[in-house]
């Protein structure tokens, strides 16, 4: 009987052995597909890029990498609608993740930037919207969309920043109500059974930032309440005759009605500068203030220096910002720019973390000097220390363009001559290199700097102009497909106590500036040997 059990058992083993392999073979599991469905489970952020009439996106390659991945709205959109931001997250700590969708109507005219709740549907199991709200933003180009608690109880606030269509700053909050009920609709503008409601909504000729303040240890761990932050908006004091001539006007939160409402005012005299040219730049006229900024701009210290370890370059003609601080060189593409009453807003993205924007709010401070509020993407930390708020001085201004270093100085630009492999190769004081190779000259803008204690060149190209060394044929790149190049320099660092001159030799080696730092890219070594003019 033993052995009738033995072998029944082993037959029966050998059949489910079979089966599972059936199943492996016709029904296979997919980690890949594990790993998406994970995936979609992630906080992500879109900010498409502007669009024309048929609701298309005209958002370039660089744009299109940040929102790549397969980012999906989990309920379907009205004719006309398009997406502007949006933010998938979990908002009332159930299993779902719920989306806060940012979106404009063409179909209205000068449609404002709408947003809507898109929650999941127990009882149906299917995502739907189940509540809208119009913003006091209309530019899309212009749309932040992020979460934060500002009232300091751990409650959820949707901020939505950007600029109407009269060229304000807008700020619009909303607040998630903690007495929601989905299966209790309806959710109408009363207020009744909202998901959210709105406790801000601001607009003004300056700029708006909320102030953050400390808020203590018990805080961070739960047990204790922080304190709200506050608003401030900046904008024109209508009292005054000079333009540039701001009030401060700050918004704290009471608790009492549950909304933001003005609580000081203060007033920000500005410059006395010539007014013709002051109205001249502001004007809003396309293009005035972009050229105005289209240079290098120092950071000015709060005991009123320049500081030339920490600088922004403004490049609207190529569409790119560099910021340069805490030795590290972040590059942004120029997405968006907006003029303001007192400059321009710009909005950016990073070319090597493309999920990091940027936007900057430029005031005109004087004839040779402005002041920048810049607003990080505040979902994403990155570990760049660099405070870009303050006052900036153009380049022009500083008596000494150089930068110290243990070896000497390095100066940003130099006069001399020098012969190559590629042609000779001229470098003129006022930051305008020139190659001259077969016939034929290039021309374009170069600088020298420091980064981590080695010195870099970067060669600027003007439009249909190429400077690249040699490569083989499978790494041969089309005409005009990079805008700079980076060389480590390689050349005898200068005495100390002697007046510096040209280097008599330098060596070249091309390298690539990322967030893995410097990198080589094992490209022949250009030779540049002085030459006589």
């Amino acid at each position: 009987m033993n052995r009738k059990n033995l072998f029944f058992g082993v037959i029966c083993l050998f059949f489910f052995c079979i089966l599972g392999i059936l199943l492996l073979i016709f029904q296979p599991f997919s980690f890949t597909n594990a790993g998406k469905d994970r995936e979609r489970r992630q906080t992500r952020i879109i900010i498409p890029g502007e669009t024309n009439g048929d609701g298309r996106n005209l958002a370039d390659g660089m744009e299109k990498m940040a929102y790549g991945d397969s980012i999906e709205v989990k309920a379907a959109l009205e004719e006309g609608e398009i997406m502007v931001a949006i933010l998938t997250q979990d908002f009332d700590g159930d299993p779902a993740e719920e989306q806060i969708l940012a979106y404009r109507n063409l179909l209205e005219i000068e449609s404002p930037i709408y947003i809507t709740y898109i929650d999941f549907d127990e009882t149906n199991r299917v995502y739907k919207r189940i509540w809208n709200a119009p913003s006091a933003a209309a530019r899309p180009g212009t749309i932040s969309l992020y979460t934060q608690d500002l009232i300091g109880d751990r409650s959820v606030c949707v901020l939505l920043t950007g600029m109407n269509g009269l060229g304000e700053h807008t700020l619009t909050i909303f607040r998630k109500n903690s007495q929601f009920q989905p299966d209790a609709p309806p959710y109408d503008s009363s207020g009744i059974n909202q998901p959210f409601t709105r406790i801000a909504e601001l607009r003004i000729d300056g700029s708006i930032s909320i102030q953050e303040t400390e808020r203590p240890q018990a805080y961070h761990l739960g047990i204790a309440r922080g304190r709200s932050f506050t608003i401030a908006a900046y904008g024109h004091d209508y009292e005054s005759n000079n333009i540039l001539d701001q009030v401060e006007i700050t918004y704290a939160f009471n608790p009492g009605n549950g909304l933001y409402e003005q609580s000081k005012i203060t007033r920000i005299p500005g410059s006395q500068i010539e007014q013709r040219r002051l109205r001249e730049l502001l004007s809003g006229e396309p293009g005035v203030f972009e050229a105005f900024i289209n240079d290098l701009w120092y950071y000015v210290g709060p005991e009123g220096t320049l500081d030339s370890r920490q600088y922004i370059y403004f490049d609207p003609p190529s569409k790119e910002l560099i910021f340069f601080g805490d030795e590290a060189q972040q590059i942004f593409t120029w997405q968006n720019a907006s003029p303001t009453r007192y400059g321009l807003y710009i909005s950016s993205q990073n070319i090597s973390v493309t999920t990091l924007r940027r936007f900057l709010d430029i005031e005109l401070e004087s004839l040779d000097s402005i002041r920048i509020k810049v607003f990080e993407d505040v979902r994403l930390k990155i570990g760049v220390n660099a405070s870009w708020d303050g006052s900036y001085r153009r380049a022009g201004t500083v008596e000494q363009k150089q930068i110290q270093t243990a070896g000497g100085t390095i100066d940003s630009h130099i006069d001399a001559l020098y012969d190559s492999s590629l042609g000779k190769l001229r470098f003129f004081p006022d930051g305008v290199y020139e190659l001259n190779s077969g016939g034929s000259a290039r021309r374009g803008r170069y600088a020298f700097f420091m980064i981590n204690g080695q010195e870099l060149l970067e060669l600027r190209l003007e439009p249909n102009s190429v400077f690249r060394p040699e490569r083989p044929a499978a790494e041969t790149r089309p005409e005009n497909s990079e805008s700079r190049e980076i060389y480590r320099v390689d050349a005898a660092p200068p005495e100390e106590g002697v007046a510096r001159g040209p280097r008599k030799n330098l060596s070249l080696s091309r390298v690539r500036l990322g967030t893995m730092g410097i990198q080589e890219l094992h490209e022949g070594v250009i030779s540049l040997s002085a030459a006589e003019s």
